[in-house]
This record gives C-alpha cells, sequence and structure tokens, in this order.
C-alpha cells in the first residue's frame, strides 16, 4: 500500500522557505513598531466611517473604536488608525503570545497548505489528535488523582459548555436544574445565559433552565462565606431533591469581578456535592493557564474531585473534557465544526510552549507578570489610596476597583486609557473594576512598566493631580 503523500508536502523544503521569507517579511515590518503612538490625524475621518458602517453592519457599535490593522509586535497592537497601544486585555484573555507572534504565523502556514478550512465531528484530521491528547494529559497532573479521560473538541467557550451541559443533564436524568455561584458568567446562549448571573444578558428570553445560585466566597469573611455557601446548596437539594444534575463553578470568577476563591471554601462545597450525585463541572475557559498550574483547579488542588472541565480562550480551540463515568451517549454532542485547522495547529503550538516553557509554578512566567503588576498596584494604592481599592484576581488575572467604583467612573478610566494607549477593561458591579489579562506568553517587564506608568498618570489626571 502507498503511504499517504500529504507528509511530503508538509515537509516540502519550500514550504519552510516560504516560512522563513514570511518571518523576515514580518520582522522587517515589526522594526517600525517601538512602542505606543497616538492616531495618524489625517485617517481620522476614514476611520470613523469604518466604525460606523461595521457598527451599522453588527447591528450596535463596538465597546472600543478599536480596528486592528492587522500588524502587531509582541504586546503592542497597530490600529487601523495608525495607533499603537498596549494590549493589556489580550481579547478577553485570548491573545495570549501577543499579535504577530512568528511561532503562530507558521502554524497559519501550516494550515494553509492543509486540505481544508475547517474540521468536524465527521471529517477530522491527524492534528486533531494530538491536541486532544495533549489537554487531557495536561489536566491530569502527575501524581494526582484527577480522572479526566476524554477530550470533545470545539469552536467557541459557550459550546464548550452547552455540551458539558448536555452531557452532565443526559448523565444524571430526569434531573433538569443546575446549581451555580452567584455573579458568574458562563456564556450567552439560550441555556448558558440562564446560568450567568446578570439579568441584562437575559432580557426578552424566554426560561428555557432553572439554576439555584449560590453565594461565592467573601475573603473578608472566609468562614462564613464557606458556611454560607454550603447552607444555601443544603437548602436547594432539599427543595429540590434530586433534581439537580450538576454545579457549574468559575473558581475564579471572571466577569464576575476576579474574585478568587481558596480550596478550603470549595472542599466542604464539593463533599456535599458528591454525597448528594451532583456532577462537579469547572469552567476554565478564562483560567486556562493563567494561575500556577495549567488549571486553575490543580492551583486549588481539587485534581481528584472534577467530572466535567471546560476550557477555551488561550487554547484557540475550545474543548469539553469529562471522566469515563460521563462519556455522552451517541448522537448527543456532534458538530459540523469542532474547530479551524489553522486553530487547531495554532492550539498545539501553544500549549508545546506552555508545557516547556517555564510558565507555571509559584516562579513561572505567570506568577511573575503577577508579581510585577501587583508591585505597580501596591505601590500606587499605599501612595493613594483613595486611587483604587484592591487589587483582586489571581494568577494573571488582575483587577481592581477605582475610586468610588461606580460603572461611570470605570468606564471613563476605561477610555481615557485606551486614548492615552493602553487596552483594558471592566469586570465587576457595584463596584465596578478594570480588569487586566495581559499576554503573559509576551509581555516584558518594561512593557507592564510602561503600561501601569500610563495607568497611574490616567489616575492622577482623574482625581485632578
Amino acid at each position: 500500500m502507498p503511504n499517504p503523500i500529504a507528509p511530503s508536502l508538509f515537509a516540502d523544503p519550500r514550504v519552510a522557505q516560504a516560512k522563513e521569507l514570511l518571518r523576515a517579511a514580518l520582522a522587517d515590518h515589526q522594526k517600525q513598531i517601538t512602542g505606543i503612538r497616538p492616531p495618524d490625524p489625517e485617517r481620522k475621518i476614514a476611520y470613523e466611517e469604518m466604525l460606523q458602517h461595521f457598527g451599522m453592519a453588527r447591528g450596535g457599535p463596538l465597546f472600543f473604536p478599536y480596528l486592528g490593522s492587522g500588524l502587531g509586535k509582541g504586546a503592542l497592537v497597530e490600529l487601523a488608525d495608525g495607533s499603537v497601544k498596549y494590549d493589556m486585555i489580550s481579547g478577553i484573555g485570548v491573545h495570549y503570545f501577543g499579535h504577530s507572534h512568528p511561532m503562530l504565523l507558521d502554524a497559519g502556514v501550516d494550515a494553509a497548505i492543509r486540505d481544508t478550512v475547517m474540521q468536524g465531528n465527521l471529517q477530522q484530521n491527524v492534528e486533531s489528535v494530538p491536541l486532544a491528547k495533549t489537554l487531557v494529559e495536561m489536566a491530569n497532573r502527575a501524581g494526582e488523582a484527577a480522572r479526566i479521560a476524554h477530550c470533545f473538541l470545539t469552536t467557541s467557550g459557550a459550546m464548550a459548555n452547552e455540551n458539558a451541559l448536555k452531557i452532565a443533564f443526559q448523565k444524571h436524568q430526569p434531573a433538569s436544574r443546575v446549581l451555580a455561584f452567584s455573579h458568574g458568567f458562563a456564556g450567552r446562549s439560550m441555556a448558558l445565559s440562564q446560568i450567568t448571573d446578570k439579568a441584562a444578558y437575559r432580557v426578552g428570553l424566554p426560561k428555557v433552565l432553572d439554576v439555584d445560585y449560590v453565594p461565592f466566597y467573601n475573603a473578608d469573611q472566609p468562614e462564613h462565606s464557606t458556611a454560607a455557601a454550603v447552607n444555601r446548596i443544603k437548602e436547594h437539594l432539599q427543595r429540590y431533591p434530586k433534581q439537580h444534575a450538576c454545579m457549574w463553578m468559575e473558581l475564579i470568577q471572571g466577569e464576575g469581578g476576579f474574585y478568587a476563591g481558596t480550596r478550603e471554601f470549595f472542599l466542604p462545597i464539593i463533599e456535599l456535592l458528591k454525597e448528594n450525585g451532583v456532577a462537579v463541572w469547572f469552567d476554565e475557559i478564562q483560567t486556562f493557564a493563567r494561575t500556577s498550574q495549567p488549571f486553575a483547579f490543580q492551583h486549588f488542588g481539587l485534581d481528584a474531585h472534577v467530572d466535567l472541565l471546560t476550557v477555551g480562550k488561550i487554547t484557540q480551540v475550545c474543548a469539553t473534557l469529562f471522566t469515563d463515568a460521563y462519556i455522552p451517549k451517541p448522537g448527543l454532542v456532534s458538530q459540523t465544526f469542532t474547530a479551524s485547522t489553522s486553530a487547531i495547529l495554532a492550539a498545539q503550538a501553544i500549549l508545546d510552549v506552555l508545557k516547556s516553557g517555564g510558565f507555571f509554578g509559584e516562579s513561572g512566567r505567570i506568577m511573575q507578570v503577577r508579581q510585577r503588576v501587583m508591585s505597580h498596584l501596591d505601590r500606587i494604592r499605599g501612595e493613594h489610596p483613595e486611587w483604587l481599592k484592591g487589587p483582586f484576581g489571581a494568577g494573571a488575572m488582575i483587577a481592581f476597583t477605582p475610586f468610588d467604583g461606580s460603572e461611570a467612573t470605570a468606564k471613563k478610566l476605561l477610555t481615557d486609557l485606551f486614548d492615552a494607549g493602553v487596552v483594558a477593561f471592566v469586570c465587576g458591579a457595584n463596584p465596578a473594576r478594570l480588569r487586566f489579562l495581559p499576554p503573559v506568553g509576551v509581555v516584558t517587564d518594561g512593557d507592564i512598566d510602561a503600561a501601569l506608568g500610563i495607568l497611574e498618570r490616567a489616575l492622577a489626571a482623574h482625581a485632578g493631580r
């Protein structure tokens, strides 16, 4: 039988030469990006017209006047108006390796010579095999008791969560209810908008799912908040006996304000869930590769308890992972698209670097980035305690409350930062916070110092100094 032809194409010297030429071209043009710069005044009208036309096409304006040019350099990104900014939110955690990374250029070239743009449940290419294997391996630390054995790839975090939800319901049928922490964000689909604890995301939508909320950890009252959460779960379980299929958990709340729980908080909750046959589902779509370990459940030492696990953002391809006990029946999870070939190859490249690049551990790059950002925020808070409260979060998920914590103040400061050359975002409500999700794979200490210097000047300007 003849061998497959494809490997000889992928190894063709002309492909390697094309990559080399493209990397050289990219590097030459990146030399012009040396730091932040203001917009080009001559592009103002054309840029505003593009924003207006795109807003009309999508049915609403963009949050920021942000249209990327298609070029960047590490933590710096160029917009189509000619400006260059520090990207300290990385697409809400997606662009872990920043902008125009040569590694991802290579992955894109490799994808371009594959036979299909998209891969799906019916026709998956060989690249999906090592990717699924890598994700399962990373979810099972050596010497720990995690039982994750399976991985279903998908196109978005919402679909990963939808698949986990269906798997939980099928396993625990006829249970029809879900437990979830208050102020969490699970997604915006019909079902996930019910789990997401924000009424504004459900305006005009019919109720499709029964969700019972549980108060999250309060660092100011650790023992009280733990008891409150356990007691609330007991109330829900008693009121609706055997009707809960799973509890959805963000171990560090994302949209809710970057609040982090603790192992001591989660363990009694998990013990109660296990006693009552309720699946434990960790949503790691924003937390993956943002703490001292690949997954936040590993950071908190909860390996032995996970039944369902969802991952995304940094991984480019999203996924639902699960134990043997939660293998779905045929037909429950099946998608025309499970991912693009470029996303699959990019994901594998990213995971390979994460595993070998010194990112994890208490002294790894993730925690170094946190320490650098926190040192600036702690100093500013010490010198001007009225300017900010916090910081909050864990690992490379960092947030703080500016001034009075009002939504208006947070959005004004966010706009001022954007105009000054730093892209951040908001989270939480009452109080509202500013959050950073730095591109850990490329951000330098110099980038952090420069971006936080801009933040300090923006805070001073807001304070009227």
